[in-house]
């Protein structure tokens, strides 16, 4: 209870940064299915600069953040997004840089860490080599692994059913998803070497190590109501809690 009547005393100020040009990170977490908060983050001051509560991670959220940083003198030299589709276009016209750990992990949704498959399992080790190596030589595994492997990419399964209709479904959706993920991607995944000067981090780690230290400081403080929490959230964002 006193905690509470605490937080309930206690007006959110804003950041004190002077609004500058940065590499910027965006991300958005949850608590649940329909609270979250989508964060922008500094890379350079190593400090988030901007946060919202939001039900789903929809890029209108991303728009509207960086017009709101963006009004207020904030302008952006690069950004690293975790992949999910249309962020990339939110910073349309500017280096844009796709995490690696998170493209690693969507070839390993698709194909699992034990995938069934040898294609499967050759796409694993040549996608874990990603942090270790460069857009060229990558480029040229890939295409190698592709040509090796189309023919398996393309085999259907016929599926006849009592109405007489048949399909023609792909044999192999997990490898093929993963592979159409990495082709889809590659243009943003080696950003931070094509720009050195810009020192662009390959990685969303800064911000997503800033969220677990909210959800880990949060979990302290069970039961709060929304407004009580969003307080919290926020002192904890902006570093001063």
């Amino acid at each position: 209870m006193w905690v509470r009547k605490q937080l309930d005393t206690i007006v959110v100020s804003a950041l004190k940064l002077i609004p500058q040009l940065t590499v910027v990170i965006a991300d958005t977490t949850f608590w649940g299915r329909h609270y979250g908060v989508c964060v922008f983050r500094s890379v350079h001051l190593k400090k988030n600069i901007w946060w919202h509560e939001v039900e789903r991670e929809l890029m209108a959220n991303y728009y509207y953040a960086k017009k709101i940083l963006e009004s207020k003198g904030w302008s952006f030299s690069a950004a690293v997004v975790d992949g999910r589709r249309g962020l990339i276009n939110v910073f349309k016209g500017i280096p844009v840089q796709m995490c690696q750990f998170h493209q690693v992990q969507i070839v390993i949704r698709y194909i699992t860490t034990r995938p069934r498959t040898e294609a499967g399992k050759d796409l694993l080790a040549l996608v874990r080599t990603l942090t270790k190596t460069d857009e060229t030589t990558f480029t040229a595994a890939l295409c190698v692994w592709f040509q090796k492997w189309e023919l398996f990419l393309n085999e259907k399964t016929v599926s006849t059913f009592a109405s007489g209709k048949t399909t023609s479904p792909y044999t192999h959706k997990g490898v093929r998803s993963a592979y159409s993920s990495l082709k889809r991607n590659l243009p943003y995944l080696f950003t931070y070497q094509k720009y050195p000067e810009l020192n662009i981090p390959n990685t969303t780690n800064s911000l997503d190590g800033s969220f677990s230290n909210l959800k880990k400081k949060l979990s302290v403080h069970h039961g709060l109501g929304r407004v009580r929490r969003y307080k919290v959230i926020s002192e904890i964002l902006s570093g001063r809690a």
